[in-house]
């Protein structure tokens, strides 16, 4: 297995045996993702736990092979199997192995059927731990509303196709969007995947008579990776232009999607907390007390700044440019 997509976390503690918990993330090239090892690093320390982080390096036949090597190792088990799915399976062969092994299973950020009928029929904890998608995609359209009051164009950068999260702000950012026309781009949650995507679309002849209001990425690092497109075009095709519209992102990582914001690349993002952290704790104490929690936990996403205050300053930024 490459070396980039395992990293162990060595703890030095009681010499009773430590509970030990696999965490499988969906890659290394996305800030949330990375923020996600973070929350479980630090949840393991926390509460005494061995950690061990896979990156699956956006395939889900590469997360399947790497979760079947950990259930089917001659060495012991780890006690649980946390996982955000790459694929849009959810991988429910590979859940039946480890739960038939007796390894705990909570799924990150996605809702899968088969969760309930492997809770009837193991003994073992097995629930969800997912951000609100569709709230995601409300509050964004919201965004859109504040900075476009009188209605206007949106150039949409989203997930992947196979992804229920995609789908899912997709669907709750077209509920509340109101008068704007939304024009969508596909990209893979990475900077790169957003200004490979951008790039292609400016080549079309149709983007020249594009006119765009506001661009927005469904993550934090694809906004960025459009405005990196954007950056490089010549000033005669309109450069200043692109780069003075707002840039709306989603996840609201402090060394990223926050930090942008204060440089102004960013006007704003949506602040969706890592959930590996709550996974861990919720699973260890499911196993400590022989219990299963609640089938679906979901956690609230936050706008950020506030859609009041994107409201506000747009409507000062209207005063001032009218004086």
């Amino acid at each position: 297995m490459p070396h980039s997509q395992v990293r162990n976390i060595i703890q030095i503690g009681e010499p009773m045996k430590r509970m030990r918990f696999v965490v499988s993330l969906i890659s290394n090239e996305n800030d949330y993702q990375l923020e996600q090892a973070v929350a479980a690093e630090e949840a393991g320390r926390r509460l005494g736990i061995d950690v061990q982080i896979l990156y699956a390096d956006s395939d889900s036949i590469t997360q399947s092979q790497q979760l079947l090597g950990v259930i089917q190792s001659r060495d012991s088990h780890p006690d649980g199997i946390i996982f955000e799915p790459v694929g849009g399976t959810a991988l429910p062969q590979v859940a039946k192995a480890a739960t038939a092994a007796g390894i705990g299973w909570v799924v990150l950020n996605r809702d899968v059927e088969y969760i309930s009928e492997l809770r009837r029929s193991q003994r073992v904890p097995i629930f969800a731990v997912t951000s609100d998608h569709e709230e995601i995609g409300r509050i964004q359209g919201t965004q859109f509303n504040a900075l476009l009051p009188n209605g206007g164009s949106v150039l949409y950068i989203q997930g992947p196709s196979e992804s229920a999260a995609s789908k899912q702000r997709t669907t709750g950012m077209y509920e509340t969007k109101g008068d704007v026309q939304v024009k969508l781009v596909k990209g893979n949650w990475t900077e790169a995947s957003a200004y490979k995507a951008i790039s292609a679309w400016l080549r079309l002849s149709t983007s020249r008579q594009s006119h765009m209001d506001l661009i927005a990425g469904q993550n934090d690092a694809m906004a960025i990776g459009a405005r990196k497109a954007f950056q490089e075009l010549p000033e005669n095709a309109g450069r200043a232009q692109w780069l003075s519209v707002p840039y709306l992102g989603v996840d609201g990582v402090s060394k990223t999607g926050l930090s942008w914001i204060k440089r102004g690349l960013l006007t704003a993002t949506i602040i969706v907390p890592a959930n590996t952290g709550k996974a861990i704790e919720m699973l260890a104490h499911a196993i400590q007390t022989g219990t299963n929690p609640p089938e679906r936990t979901t956690m609230t996403p936050i706008a950020f700044p506030s859609v009041d205050v994107l409201s506000i300053a747009k409507s000062e930024k209207a005063r001032a440019s009218s004086v």
